[in-house]
Parts: C-alpha cells; structure tokens; sequence
C-alpha cells in the first residue's frame, strides 16, 4: 500500500548491515543516495521544494510489497513555443541505491552503478483543470519496480514493455510502453554509485509492434516527430486515439494544408469555409486553418485521377512551409491521400528493418522446445524440455551468458559474439558490468540446479519448439530483423527454466554448427540457421505477420531439415505457472 503525501523528512531509518562491503556510517539522517537526487530535482524545479509524493507506507526493506520507497511528482509548465504541452513529471526512488548499508542494494562502490543504476520517470499531459496529478502512474512504476527486482532484469533505453492493458486501467488504447533516456533528467553521481533516468512513454499497439519489428529507438524518433503523439519530449497522452501511423506528422506541422469545395482560388476561401468540410470528413484533426496562400491553386486543377507522388510532393512542400496544393473535400481523394502517408510511414519502419536490422535481441517468452531424435522418457542429460513436466534449471553461467547475450545484442554497431563460458570470469560477468547479486533464476525451492561443469554440449538431430502467440509473432522478427543481419535472438522462457537462442552463422562463440545444427548444453537450445533456409522459413510463416488470422494450434513444419514450430494457445504454457 502507499500514501499520498507532501515531501519532507526520509521515512524510518534502519541500522547498517554488518560487512565488508558496507561503506561509511554518513552523519546525515537524510539518506545520501535520496539527497544526491532530490538535488537534481531541485535544479529542475527551483520553485517546487515540497512536492506531493506516494510513498510505501511498509518500505520494501522492512517487509512491504512496493519496491520503490518514494515517487514525487512535479508540474512542468512545458514549453508551448516547442510544442510541449503542460505535464506532470514522476519521479522514482527506490532502483537506486538510496541509503548505502545494504538494506536494500548490495554497496559495489561509487565508480558503477548505484543499486540497479537506473530510476524511473514518466511524462503525462495535464488535462485542463486537473489541480493535483493522478497517482496512478506510481503504480505502474511499482510494478515494473517489481519486474526488476523479481528478475533482476535492468531497462535500458530502447526497450520495450508489453503491459496488455491500458496504463490507467481505462479504455485507452496507450496500454504499452518504451523506454528512453528522460530529456531533462542528468545522470547524478552519488556516494554509491551513479543513477540515470529512464523514462516510460506510453505507446499503442500498433507502435509496440513496429519497435519489436525493427528497434524501438526508431519509434521514439518517430514519436518525438509527432507533438500530438509525446512530441520533443515523449509526453504521454492517456486520450490520444491514433497511432503514428494513423497521424501524418508532416501533415501536424503543415499550416496550409485544408480542404475546400469553393470554386474560386483557394487564397481567397475565408477560413469559416474551409473548416466546415474539415469538421465535416473528421479526417484531418487538429490541423491549422489558413486562409491564404502565396500560390493559390483553384478546383478546376484538382481532379479524382491526380496521381499520389504529385499530392506526396505537395503535402512535402507544405510541412516545409513551401507553397502547396489545397485539396478539396472529396472524400475518397482524401482517404486515400492519408494512406498513401500511412503508407509512406510503415515503408520507413520496413525500410528501416532492411537496412539497420532489429536491436531487440531477446524476449522474455512463454516457450519450450522437445528434443525429437529420443523419447521423451530419456532424461539422463536433461536436454529435453517438455511441456506438462518439471524444467530443469539453467545453471548460474549459463544464466550470465544468456544475459550477456541480450546486453551484447543492443549494441548493434559491434561485432555478433556470444560471450562465452568462461569460468574464469568474475560472477560470470564481463569487466564492463557490475556483478549481480544474484542470478534472476534462482529461487528458493528445493530444485537443485545441475552443476555446470557436469553438463555436456549434446547435438540434438531434431527439435520441436513451441511458442504462445505473442511470442511466435516475432519469429518474423527473429529471422529477418536479427539472423538476416548475422545476429542472434534468444527466447528466455517464463514458464520454466529454459531458453532458445537462434543463431546465424556471423555469429561467433556459439555451440550450434552448421554440422550440427540443433545444439542443447542443458535446458538452453541453441539454433544454427542458414540464410537460405531462413529465407525459406520466412516464406513458410509469413501469416504469422498476421495472428489474427488463424486459429490455434498452427503447425508448421520442415522434413528435410528436421524442424517443428507449433504455435499453441496460452493456456498450455500458463498451466506451468499453477
């Protein structure tokens, strides 16, 4: 539970833990962590020294559920001449390291990361009226809190969040999200370590898919071109109805783009005029009426036959403030003037696929994989995972090399490599991380994990894997975004302890061979595919682009090269969970 409340005095205050790890006993009462970044909320608002706050009335460290000690929330006034609108800004405290004596964060020093490195912002637009900011979006932060310390799962910029549902728990069509770099947060050093800021921007469906489809760096950009859709700074609108691809920005920008069923010069049509038709289609909300033009075109030049690269080249002319054509108010002229920009907007994100690839290297998933050279009933090595039985664990490198697999994938300029198993790393982790307190697939249960050194690299001839619908949408993803482009993609099951990593053959470090193929060092499968036979797949499953199309279980199949892929419905993998 939280409450609402004005800022002040830190809450209840605990002794620190016994260890070496432990820094300085700090004189302040004011934990240091929360002071070093209260001082950068103060840079950014002066004039708002008290802000109203939800707090966790039980904090996390003292037994309660909410990770996140503290979310203050602001009134940013925007900037109207930029087209930033006026907002509520929240702020996190909580994934940072806030006190330093390892109540809640392992202390690792002020050179890395404080706690998690990150706290969470997000950006909602101010309705008219509104006097106090609503407290929902503390609670969305809550919950994702709770992904990461649950998962040990960091954000980064780029990334992407399928929540399934509207963030305010409304009928809005805002029920996804991503996440950037917030634009006027700066990175704070603290005593124990430094905090960025990353904020949530709220995002359709339609937009979550094409940043899974080709990098969710392109869709911020998009989105920031766009004012009514987050603008410069990605604010979001819980009432926007449309997604980008349903709104031309350039269209948003044009002040001489309007509609008229005059006959005489379009720079003569009074602005009472031209808005009729305008109200009248609802197709072009929002835009700016002018009533002249330094070019003015008349009807008699518009006819139904104009071809769509002359009405482009016109709507181009007007986002530039060039002189432009005016169309009238025939309404099929219209509709299908604004697909051809729908259209010129979704071959950007497709050309954008071809050319850069994805960044997205890896999903959480609800997935499986049998291994089909053996029986089932065949168990000694544990390198068939089936569903309706008991998962083996991942052991804890192999945990680490999945993760240093999905870190490694965003960093699309570098060269594909699997890092690889290496007892010799620190915590299994590379130089450049911080290591991890513990390994996100650990629990508490009874499940002993098999020791890693006891598990040997087996070739598997044949394998069978099985996706839930959402996760076997973006298999199209995984082949032309990511192996096309000599990467890698990894399914990490969260159902079981298991995951299938797809690999192409730039991709260095991996056990799977173009003579072997199908790969398994315990529960991780590992799938070598040829460019050729990708091309051939993507061909094969190309109405998983689709899903609302067919029905469930889809099955599909390759003989010759001894491949199963069956999509099936949720509820086979959500009985795992129970």
């Amino acid at each position: 539970m939280a409450e609402l409340r004005p800022s002040g005095a830190p809450g209840p205050t605990a002794p620190p833990a016994p260890g070496p790890t432990a820094p300085p006993a700090f004189a302040s009462l004011f934990p240091p962590g929360l002071h070093a970044i209260y001082g950068e909320c103060r840079r950014l608002y002066p004039d708002q020294p008290n802000p109203l706050q939800v707090t966790a009335i039980v904090k996390y460290w003292l037994g309660g559920p909410d990770p996140l000690d503290y979310v203050s929330m602001y009134r940013n006034v925007g900037s109207p001449s930029a087209n930033i609108p006026e907002h509520w800004h929240y702020i996190s405290f909580g994934l940072s390291d806030l006190y330093g004596d390892n109540r809640v964060h392992e202390f690792t020093g002020t050179d890395g990361p404080s706690g998690f490195g990150f706290e969470l912002t997000f950006r909602l637009k101010r309705e008219t009226g509104e006097s106090a900011p609503p407290t929902w979006p503390a609670e969305l932060m809550q919950g994702l809190a709770r992904y990461v310390f649950q998962s040990e799962n960091t954000f980064c910029s780029g990334d992407h969040v399928s929540w399934h549902s509207p963030l305010d728990n409304s009928e809005s069509r805002i029920q996804h999200m991503l996440l950037t770099e917030d634009p006027q947060m700066q990175p704070v050093q603290t005593p124990f370590g430094v905090v960025t800021f990353l904020q949530i921007v709220g995002v359709c469906t339609e937009e979550l898919h094409a940043a899974q489809q080709w990098n969710g760096q392109g869709i911020l950009e998009l989105l920031r071109t766009v004012p009514i859709a987050g603008g410069p700074w990605l604010i979001t609108d819980m009432r926007r109805g449309e997604t980008i691809f349903e709104i031309d920005p350039h269209l948003q920008k044009s002040q001489v783009f309007v509609f008229s069923s005059s006959s005489r010069p379009f720079g003569e049509c009074l602005d009472s005029e031209v808005s009729r038709p305008v109200r009248r289609q609802g197709l072009w909300w929002g835009l700016k009426m002018v009533t002249a033009l330094q070019a003015p075109v008349s009807v008699s030049e518009m006819g139904k036959n104009l071809h769509p690269e002359f009405l482009a080249k016109q709507v181009s002319n007007a986002a530039r403030g060039s002189p432009a054509l005016l169309l009238s108010g025939d309404s099929s002229l219209c509709d299908h003037t604004l697909c051809c920009w729908k259209r010129k907007l979704q071959e950007r994100v497709d050309k954008g696929i071809e050319t850069d690839g994805s960044n997205l290297s890896g999903v959480s998933a609800k997935c499986a994989w049998d291994d089909l050279s053996r029986p089932p009933e065949d168990d000694e090595d544990s390198r068939s995972i089936c569903i309706g039985t008991q998962p083996r664990r991942l052991s804890g490198k192999d945990t680490e090399q999945i993760r240093e697999t999905l870190r490694r994938g965003l960093e699309i300029n570098s060269k594909p490599v699997l890092p690889p198993i290496n007892p010799q790393r620190q915590n299994g982790l590379t130089h450049d991380r911080a290591p991890s307190r513990k390994d996100s697939l650990e629990s508490d249960s009874s499940t002993a994990i098999i020791p890693h050194e006891l598990i040997r690299t087996r070739q598997l001839e044949s394998v069978h894997l099985k996706f839930n619908q959402e996760s076997g949408a973006l298999i199209p993803l995984c082949l032309r975004g990511r192996l096309l482009h000599g990467r890698h993609f990894t399914y990490k099951s969260i159902t079981g302890d298991m995951a299938i990593t797809f690999v192409s053959t730039g991709v260095e470090g991996a056990f799977a061979t173009e003579e072997h193929p199908y790969a398994a060092h315990g529960p991780w499968l590992q799938i070598l595919l040829t460019e050729e036979f990708v091309e051939k797949m993507l061909e094969d499953l190309e109405d998983l682009t689709s899903p609302e199309e067919f029905k469930l279980p889809k099955e599909y199949s390759w003989p010759e090269k001894k491949l199963k892929v069956s999509i099936l419905p949720d509820v086979v993998f959500d009985s795992l969970l129970h």
